[in-house]
């Protein structure tokens, strides 16, 4: 597991965005595993201004994205309806920006009239693609990968779930309270791909940013594998891992001195 710090949130976002660069010019034809949020917004930029201004090529890209609220979603030939799903924020942070073929997206349909069958199809698709080179994952303030609330199994696969209160709380400041949506009336289900699913993924790229993520990273990255913070799966995975974080997110490591020690090293050496 490589552990990046940087000094800011644009410095995390960029050394982020270079690292899905690499993939997606090394093969062409990946398959990205990506996450909604607001930590990913400075990639999913980054990436924006390599397309336009590097030429950064999309066209033989597939994707999957890791979750949606259910009983939203946007028609996929009218992107810029103003709602509040997970497929607009992508579209509007990422997808109309770049020369991804629209046949080459997938997020889970939060409008399906049959979720539980529609997460088998989720499943099937990602299989049928190959499987995913580079999952891209945030972190959420009770340590939540996707929707994979506390207490989610370490194998889970797609599927329903009903949201945390820290959950819909962090959310509807995101998002829904901007558009002047009541609390009341945001979703409370969501469909999201399981910690086994995410775990399958080749290479593993999480980023978080800030102080409020800093206790969640360390219980992450350092404490006991648990379902109680299903993200510290991560210490399972057997690929790639990367960890890019900016130092007020890393700054409740134990090993924080370790982990540049080892990025100083690896530089040094070309490794």
């Amino acid at each position: 597991m490589d552990i990046i710090i940087r000094e800011n949130y644009e410095q995390m976002s960029k050394y982020a965005a270079q690292i899905i660069a690499n993939v997606v010019r090394t093969k062409p034809n990946c398959v990205l595993g990506l996450a909604t949020g607001s930590t990913p917004i400075g990639t999913y930029r980054e990436l924006v201004r390599m397309h336009r201004e590097e030429g950064l090529d999309f066209s033989e890209v597939t994707t999957f994205n890791l979750d949606e609220y259910l009983g939203v979603g946007i028609d996929l030939d009218k992107p810029y309806h103003l709602d509040q799903s997970y497929a607009r924020f992508m579209y509007e942070e990422l997808f109309k920006h770049i020369n991804i073929k629209k046949e080459n997206i997938h997020i889970p349909d939060g409008l399906t009239t049959n979720p539980n069958e529609h997460c088998k199809w989720y499943e099937e698709q990602i299989k049928k693609a190959g499987g995913i080179d580079l999952q891209l994952l945030g972190i959420g303030r009770d340590g939540h990968w996707g929707f994979n609330e506390p207490g989610s199994s370490l194998g889970s696969r797609t599927r329903v779930v009903a949201l945390t209160e820290q959950t819909l709380n962090d959310n509807y400041e995101a998002f829904y309270k901007k558009a002047n949506i009541s609390r009341s009336e945001m979703p409370h289900f969501a469909i999201t791909m399981g910690i086994g699913t995410i775990l399958e993924a080749r290479n593993i790229l999480m980023i978080a940013n800030g102080a409020g993520k800093a206790d969640v990273v360390a219980k992450c990255l350092e404490g006991p594998v648990t379902s109680q913070i299903t993200s510290s799966a991560i210490q399972l995975h057997s690929g790639g891992i990367t960890v890019v974080l900016d130092k007020e997110a890393a700054s409740k490591l134990k090993n924080i001195d370790y982990y540049r020690h080892v990025e100083t090293l690896k530089h040094q050496y070309g490794l």
